[in-house]
């Protein structure tokens, strides 16, 4: 057989470019009258969801929406969030989902960067919307999305979506990508250490990772996932499109409320959540008092502690430790339990749990390399390396920036940025980030090794550790700690907690409890914490 044999190529009939949408079509005819979506009183199924989307890309043809351009978001977990991710790649449009706690200096650079043609906004962000594009030379369409009796009226003048999408053409003819390689989502980082970089998905990229999250975490048919998670953070880790694929139920929650959470377990059957560490925390607090049905959760953005993951289990929640980045579309490396695992104790269990694990199936592969040499380093859970993913769920690029999209994937890897070991089992446990390594004395010190000492501790609920100057050894750590609700532990008491599990020069020089920043998705912002360590206050 000869590779330059016409007649087998790619044709229509035997090739078809991958998308996501194609989940939500198929749902749509096979289970049309299951449950999509439930927000309050409100409840919609499939057919429904398909209808309202194919209505709102309408819309947004109708209001001069075209192939490439970017429509942004800036809402909360509410049914328009999630039908946005449906509604505007049936345009041919991008979607871009901005984090709802941005300033209006981020918020504007966003929409300036990515050229955003309209923004979906709720009315409670009308005065950082109107401050983030005063002076704008495009700015973007405002449509408000009004889903509370209390955000009415919207401004004069402007849309609202409701209207749009009853005002839409239930028949609109979307049609699939011409490319699967073409983009679907723009999702921009964090910008903590300078401007925020654009990651670019593709709808290959979109649609396996939708099918990962599914295969990985072992989901039965329509699941029933309640949004802890902010949709606007890696596209909801793609679990809009999961869901779609599933026939699953979206069980849609404005803001993270840990009062509430308890009775929409129950009354929905709720059977599936994601969140970082410290919304596990959160929840295992509640749950400890209201018993529930088993629980699964996806937890990623940091390592779970371990003392976390042991209480989790006794409160019925079944932890899944994932790891990725958002160039990484969210979740691509899954902690697989393996067979005596669970006869293991409960320390044992949870350390091995802990780890980031293996690639995703439907990722090509993670590794851990040397930064100076591009090569693996060895497999005996000690040597540090930088780890680095290569497969089909990896960012297209940044945009705007080949430079740094260069840099990103230098050697036929995308780098991570963060330092870890490879174990001899060929799990990847991460250690910590290139810049939260601590170098006190010639020494380094594993932030992330302090912070599980910190949590070892039963009263302690976050714990975050940074560098502070020092004369002498150059940095120290520094920590600081959120207690759960009603400690009276004080500083004192965890210095010698942490003395009795930490070698003397790892041991914080200093305690600092209080209020931790973090993002909405429940991440520490560690660079917050290094500016006030840099401070006489923080260090004395």
């Amino acid at each position: 057989m000869r590779a330059k044999d016409t007649y087998l190529d790619p044709r229509t009939a035997n090739y078809v470019p991958l998308t996501p949408l194609s989940h939500l079509r198929r749902t749509a005819v096979v289970h049309p009258q299951r449950t999509s979506c439930v927000y309050g009183e409100r409840r919609f199924t499939w057919g429904e969801t398909q209808s309202r989307c194919r209505r709102a890309a309408a819309a947004l043809h109708s209001l001069g929406i075209r192939p490439g351009d970017v429509v942004s978001t800036l809402l909360h977990n509410v049914p328009a969030m999630f039908e946005s991710h449906f509604s505007v790649p049936m345009a041919g449009a991008v979607l871009n989902t901005i984090n709802t706690r941005l300033d209006a200096a981020a918020l504007r650079f966003i929409l300036e960067h990515s050229e955003s043609r309209l923004l979906l906004v709720d009315p409670e962000f009308r005065a950082v919307v109107a401050e983030a594009t005063a002076g704008l030379r495009s700015p973007p369409r405002l449509v408000y999305v009004a889903d509370t009796p209390a955000a009415w009226p919207c401004p004069s003048g402007e849309a609202e979506y409701e209207d749009l999408v009853a005002a839409g053409d239930p028949e609109f003819e979307w049609k699939l990508p011409d490319d699967e390689w073409e983009p679907i989502a723009l999702s921009y980082t964090s910008g903590t250490t300078g401007d925020p970089k654009g990651v670019v998905y593709h709808h290959r990229g979109a649609y396996l990772n939708a099918l990962g999250n599914w295969l990985e975490w072992g989901m039965p048919a329509h699941a029933v996932y309640l949004w802890t998670l902010p949709m606007f953070h890696c596209n909801g880790w793609c679990f809009p499109w999961t869901l779609a694929a599933n026939a699953g139920t979206s069980i849609c929650l404005r803001k993270v409320d840990m009062a509430a959470i308890p009775g929409l377990l129950r009354d929905h059957g709720v059977t599936h959540l994601c969140g970082a560490p410290i919304v596990l925390g959160m929840l295992v607090d509640a749950l400890e008092r209201t018993r529930q049905r088993p629980l699964a959760f996806m937890t990623a953005g940091s390592s779970p502690p371990a003392a976390l993951i042991e209480r989790a289990e006794s409160a019925g929640i079944v932890v899944t430790h994932v790891y990725g980045l958002t160039e990484v579309y969210g979740p691509a490396a899954i902690c697989v339990p393996q067979p005596g695992w669970q006869d293991k104790p409960p320390t044992e269990r949870a350390r091995l749990l802990g780890r980031q694990g293996v690639a995703y199936l439907l990722q090509h592969d993670i590794d851990v390399v040397d930064p100076s040499t591009g090569r693996s380093v060895p497999a005996d859970a000690a040597t540090p390396g930088e780890v680095v993913f290569r497969g089909n769920i990896v960012m297209k690029g940044y945009y705007k920036n080949p430079a740094a999209t260069d840099a990103a994937f230098e050697g036929g890897w995308f780098h991570t940025g963060d330092i870890g070991v490879m174990h001899p089992d060929g799990y990847v446990k991460v250690t910590d980030r290139l810049k939260d390594i601590i170098i006190s004395g010639g020494e380094n010190i594993s932030s992330l090794e302090v912070e599980e000492a910190l949590y070892r501790h039963p009263e302690v609920a976050v714990a975050a550790v940074v560098a502070a100057p020092d004369e002498r050894w150059g940095e120290v750590p520094c920590a600081y700690v959120e207690l759960r609700a009603g400690s009276e532990v004080d500083a004192q008491t965890l210095l010698a907690h942490c003395r009795g599990l930490l070698a003397k020069f790892k041991v914080p020089r200093q305690v600092v409890i209080g209020p931790i920043p973090k993002t909405s998705t429940g991440k520490v912002q560690k660079f917050v914490l290094r500016e006030r360590s840099r401070s006489a206050s923080a260090i004395a």
